[in-house]
């Protein structure tokens, strides 16, 4: 190797490091948007009534405690009021969201095993962090959570 090459071997490490940082964000733009819901904007000018519904949420004082059993792929919850006591509502969704994903929501159908407390079996496609949503109804009373679980 002369003296010549040396300059032609700097513009070719550049050439390679400026080659995998082109490749490493071409893929992370297009593999995730960053938007995790489909209206950011109409959420956004709707953030008070977000804010307010979150303060009569924290007044209702209900409580959800999760549960993930790997071995089972069970999902299981417990609902209490502002008692501690368990709570039976007159409705109960549930649904698993990928954060990083733009895929389907896999709902989750709960069954009753005691009151307050609810189970269901869940086929997960892929293990990761997965948003638990949750929906609980009562007496006119409406009180919506989000849990971020990691899920294998």
């Amino acid at each position: 190797m002369t003296a010549r090459h040396i300059p032609w071997l700097f513009v070719a490490g550049f050439a390679i490091v400026i080659a995998v940082n082109a490749t490493m964000i071409w893929l992370a733009v297009g593999s995730f948007s960053g938007l995790y819901t489909t209206r950011p904007r109409d959420r956004g000018l709707h953030y008070n009534e977000v804010i307010a519904e979150q303060q009569h949420r924290d007044q209702l004082g209900w409580r959800i405690e999760t549960q993930w059993r790997p071995e089972a792929k069970r999902l299981e919850l417990a609902l209490f009021d502002a008692a501690g006591r368990p709570l039976a509502p007159s409705h109960l969704s549930a649904e698993l969201v990928r954060p990083v994903e733009k895929r389907q929501p896999l709902d989750v159908t709960l069954a009753a095993t005691d009151v307050g407390r609810f189970a269901a079996t869940v086929e997960l496609p892929e293990r990761g962090n997965w948003d638990l949503d949750i929906r609980v109804e009562r007496d006119g009373e409406r009180y919506a959570v989000t849990r971020r679980m990691f899920l294998r």
